[in-house]
């Protein structure tokens, strides 16, 4: 049982919280041309227009506004009687969408989806990889149900279970003459000339506020905003870079990194939850099976 109300209403609220067919086509996985038909036909049945097409997208005219949040009321509460008839079973059943950041998708994607598997055989575990900026705008669309996030040092929210904290290193060319130490200062690393993520970023935000504690700045060789091309253009001479976590067995060939120390940085890794699907349970098993099993395989 996916649904008790008529789908085309979950589209309806969809689009209207996006504001664009093509972004809610996206968000869903449907071609636009469904979503415009369904959209359509709800538009006919209702005896009038329920968007008002604009140049950026679409805004809901005077009935959408009225009905939306009787809509959205609907769909949350025939989401929870689903959820509560299939519970009733006492198996987590349904589907689970789940966020990784790039440098987990390795360590975890296959354990947890194996385990997930074995223990929950009937919730459907999709999982999605993207930047912490990204996963966090998909949470907050309601595309993703759970997503590992990344926080800078003492900003997790109390609500977002860490499931680890790793020490920021320096990422240097294993051939450079640095390579061959363990730790590098802070004041060291501002004499560097640093790949960084483009602003507004929160590692950037932060290392730039640190620089400014000591009259500097952060020197720039380039700007690359995911953390496997800064990794390359590292391993090509193009500068330093600055990331948390442990290098893959191929990268250990072509990189190498030293833990910045005085002061010695870090962030962490957090399990972010949507607040725009009910918690089924489904949902809060798979959440659970996830701060029991990734704290291991991330500190490994």
């Amino acid at each position: 049982m996916q649904t008790i109300l008529d789908p085309k209403w979950h589209l309806f609220a969809k689009v209207a919280e996006l504001g664009s067919l093509s972004r809610a086509s996206a968000a869903l996985d449907m071609p636009p041309s469904v979503v415009s038909r369904h959209i359509a036909q709800l538009e006919e049945e209702s005896g009038s227009r329920l968007f008002r097409r604009t140049g950026r997208g679409v805004v809901l005219t005077e009935l959408g506004e009225r009905i939306y949040p009787r809509i959205k009321a609907m769909i949350l509460a025939s989401e929870q009687l689903a959820d509560d008839i299939r519970a009733s079973r006492g198996v987590p059943m349904g589907e689970v969408r789940l966020g990784l950041l790039p440098s987990t998708v390795a360590i975890l994607a296959g354990p947890l989806f194996a385990e997930a598997k074995q223990r929950f055989p009937e919730v459907q575990l999709h999982i999605t990889e993207g930047s912490s900026a990204q996963l966090e705008e998909w949470l907050k669309e309601g595309r993703l149900d759970l997503s590992l996030l990344l926080r800078e040092e003492n900003t997790a929210h109390p609500d977002e279970p860490v499931l680890t904290t790793l020490p920021l290193s320096l990422i240097v060319p294993a051939a450079h003459p640095l390579a061959s130490r363990q730790t590098i200062s802070f004041n060291e690393v501002l004499a560097l000339a640093l790949v960084l993520p483009s602003n507004p970023h929160p590692m950037r935000s932060r290392l730039e506020g640190l620089a400014r504690q000591r009259d500097a700045s952060l020197q720039m060789a380039a700007e690359a905003d995911s953390i496997h091309l800064q990794h390359e253009i590292v391993a090509h001479g193009g500068g330093f870079a600055i990331t948390a976590g442990q290098l893959s067995a191929p990268q250990r060939e072509r990189l190498t990194t030293l833990h910045i120390v005085d002061p010695v940085l870090s962030r962490s890794v957090v399990l972010g939850t949507t607040l725009h699907r009910p918690s089924t349970h489904a949902l809060r098993e798979v959440s659970r099976l996830i701060q029991e099993v990734a704290p291991a395989l991330l500190n490994s």
